[in-house]
């Protein structure tokens, strides 16, 4: 049971940190770029263009987060008729 309860607190927090600090950086990269144009506007394409890339591959890295904790979440919990056979273990 303390398993369970492990696996639910670590994907409780596992999540929302890699979604803040996914924002964080997202938001730091899109200043940056901001910054270069403002001071070479005539580099502004490129610039975008690196900063779209930035930004797709920081938003890979929180969409992983996600897929392995739903992978821990489904597949690393029991299933009911395991849990069930378990506490009638215990009760005897």
């Amino acid at each position: 049971m303390a398993y369970l309860v492990a696996l639910v607190i670590a994907i409780g927090f596992g999540v929302p940190v890699a979604v803040l600090s996914g924002a964080l950086g997202q938001g730091r990269t899109a200043a940056a770029a901001m910054e270069g144009i403002a001071r070479q506007p005539e580099a502004a394409g490129r610039i975008q263009t690196a900063m779209i890339i930035g930004l797709a591959l920081i938003e890979s890295l929180v969409i992983y987060a996600l897929l392995i904790s739903l992978i821990l979440l489904f597949l690393g919990v029991p299933s009911a008729n395991e849990l069930i056979e378990r506490v009638m273990a215990a009760a005897r």
